[in-house]
C-alpha cells in the first residue's frame, strides 16, 4: 500500500512524510563518456561546464520521458488530495460514517474497542473507495514507464498485506488518538501532536524490522568486493554493524535504493539487487555513503522534531477548523464532537488539506535533509562521478533540470542537475587527505 494511503487512513499525514528518508532510485542508462569530466592539459577543470556535459550525454527521448512521468507526478498530487476530498465530504454527508460509529456502539461497551471497530470499518471503506486511483498510480502508470516488474496478481497481494499492516496500525493509533481526545477536549490539539510523533517515531523503529520483510528477502551480501568498502566506511564513520544485507527488490521494480536504518541494537544497511546488477563499485559507494549520512547526521531524529513542530501547527489549525465546521454541519453530519469516531474523515480532510497546501515546506526539510547526506556522502565516498552518474540513473524518472520554482514546490530531493553540479564543485575544489611522506610528530 503507497505511504500516501497510509498517511491518509492514520491521519499523520504530516509527521509521515517525514519517515521516507531517501531511498536513492533509478534506472539504468549509458554512463557519461570517461572522457567528458577530465581536466585538458593546461585548462582548469570547470564545474559549471563538466555539470553540462554530464547532462548532455541523457538521451533526449530519455530525458522527455523522464518529465512526462515526473510532471505528472504534479498532477497526482492534486487528484490525491481531491480523492481525500470527496471520500471524507461522502463519508460525512451521506453519514455513512455516523452509521459506523452506531455499529461500533451496538457492537460493544468499551470506548475504545468502539474506536477499533470503526477504524477498520473506516480503513476498509477509504481503501475500497481509493482503490482505482491507487492501481493506476503505483501499478498501470508504473508499467507504462517501465519501472514495475510485478504481474497484476503479485502486486494485488502486497497491496492486501499492506492494508493488513495498515489496519493493525490503525487499531492500535487511533484509539490511542481518541483517547486523548476524550480526556483533553480543550487541549487535544497539543496532546494529539505529542502522541503522533510518538507513534511516528515508533513507526519508524518498527518498520524496518517487523514490516518491510513482509514484502522483501533480505539476505547478507557475500561479494566480498562489494561489501568490504561499504562496511569499510561503516566502521570509519562509527555505524555498528558487521555485515551488509542484500534485498531481491527487483521483482517488484527497476529502481536502484539503499538504506541504513535501526537504533538501538537494530542497525542494518540494505542495497537491492537492482543496484548491484546497474551500477559500478564507485556508484555503489557514493549511494551507501549519502545513506550513511542519513544515519550519522541523527536525520531520523531530526526530521521527527520538524515536523512534530509542523504537526502541532496542523493540530491546530486543525482544531479550529474542526470546532467551526461542527457547529455549521455538526448536526446534520451526526458528529457529536471531537471525542466521536464520527468526525474522523473530517480530521482527515483538515490534514489532507493542509499537508497538501504544506507541500513546498515539507518538501524543503526533505530536500535540506538529503543535500546534507549528498554532502556527507561525497566526503565519505570521494567518487564524485559516481555520484554523478547516480543522479543521472535518478534522471530516468525524477525531472534532471527542473526550473527553481519546481525544485522548491515539488522535489523532496535535490535534482539531478544541482546534485552532479555539487559533485563537480566538489571534484574542482577538494583538500588532498594529506601528506603521507610527513614524519610522524615526536614523542616525548
Amino acid at each position: 500500500m503507497d505511504k500516501g494511503m497510509v498517511s491518509r487512513l492514520l491521519l499523520f499525514a504530516l509527521v509521515a512524510c517525514s519517515i521516507s528518508l531517501s531511498p536513492i532510485q533509478g534506472q539504468e542508462i549509458s554512463p557519461a563518456p570517461a572522457t567528458s569530466t577530465k581536466m585538458e592539459p593546461g585548462k582548469a577543470f570547470d564545474p559549471v561546464e563538466a555539470t553540462k556535459a554530464w547532462l548532455n550525454t541523457f538521451p533526449a527521448e530519455k530525458r522527455e520521458k523522464s518529465d512526462a512521468y515526473f510532471e505528472g507526478g504534479y498532477w497526482l498530487l492534486l487528484w490525491n488530495v481531491l480523492l481525500d476530498a470527496a471520500i471524507s465530504i461522502f463519508l460525512l454527508t451521506s453519514r455513512l460514517s455516523a452509521r459506523l460509529r452506531d455499529f461500533a456502539e451496538c457492537a460493544t461497551k468499551l470506548k475504545m474497542s468502539q474506536v477499533a471497530i470503526y477504524t477498520v470499518a473506516y480503513i476498509f471503506v477509504v481503501a475500497v473507495l481509493s482503490f482505482p486511483l491507487a492501481a493506476y498510480q503505483l501499478f498501470y502508470r508504473e508499467h507504462q514507464y517501465g519501472f514495475a516488474t510485478q504481474t497484476f496478481a503479485p502486486w494485488f497481494l502486497e497491496q492486501f498485506i499492506g492494508l493488513v499492516v495498515v489496519l493493525i496500525a490503525g487499531i492500535i493509533a487511533v484509539p490511542i488518538l481518541y483517547s486523548v481526545f476524550r480526556r483533553a477536549p480543550r487541549t487535544w490539539w497539543l496532546w494529539g501532536t505529542l502522541v503522533a510523533v510518538v507513534l511516528s517515531f515508533i513507526g519508524n523503529f518498527i518498520a524496518p524490522i517487523y514490516v518491510e520483510p513482509l514484502f522483501n528477502t533480505y539476505k547478507p551480501l557475500t561479494d566480498a568486493k562489494i561489501r568490504d568498502p561499504i562496511l569499510a566506511m561503516a566502521q570509519a564513520n562509527e555505524i555498528p554493524v558487521k555485515q551488509v544485507f542484500e534485498v531481491d527488490a527487483s521483482r517488484q521494480t527497476t529502481r536502484v535504493s539503499a538504506n541504513v536504518s535501526g537504533l538501538l541494537g537494530t542497525t542494518r544497511i540494505a542495497l537491492n539487487d537492482n543496484l548491484l546488477k546497474q551500477c559500478t563499485l564507485p556508484e555503489i559507494r557514493a549511494v551507501m555513503a549519502h545513506e550513511m549520512g542519513h544515519y550519522v547526521l541523527n536525520h531520523g531524529a531530526k526530521l521527527t522534531i520538524y515536523f512534530g513542530v509542523l504537526a502541532l501547527f496542523g493540530f491546530g489549525i486543525a482544531r479550529v477548523a474542526f470546532d467551526w465546521a461542527l457547529r455549521r454541519w455538526g448536526q446534520r453530519w451526526n458528529v457529536r464532537g471531537i471525542a466521536d469516531p464520527a468526525g474522523f474523515p473530517l480530521l482527515a480532510l483538515i490534514f489532507a488539506t493542509f499537508a497538501f497546501l504544506m507541500t513546498p515546506i515539507l518538501n524543503t526539510v526533505v530536500r535540506t535533509a538529503e543535500r546534507e547526506a549528498d554532502q556527507f556522502g561525497i566526503n565519505t565516498s570521494r567518487e564524485p562521478d559516481g555520484e554523478a552518474k547516480v543522479a543521472l540513473k535518478l534522471g530516468a524518472y525524477r525531472k534532471l533540470d527542473p526550473s527553481p520554482l519546481e525544485e522548491f514546490v515539488f522535489f523532496d530531493h535535490p535534482s539531478g542537475r544541482a546534485r552532479i553540479q555539487m559533485a563537480m564543485d566538489w571534484k574542482a575544489a577538494h583538500l588532498p587527505c594529506g601528506n603521507l611522506d610527513a614524519p610522524e610528530p615526536a614523542t616525548e
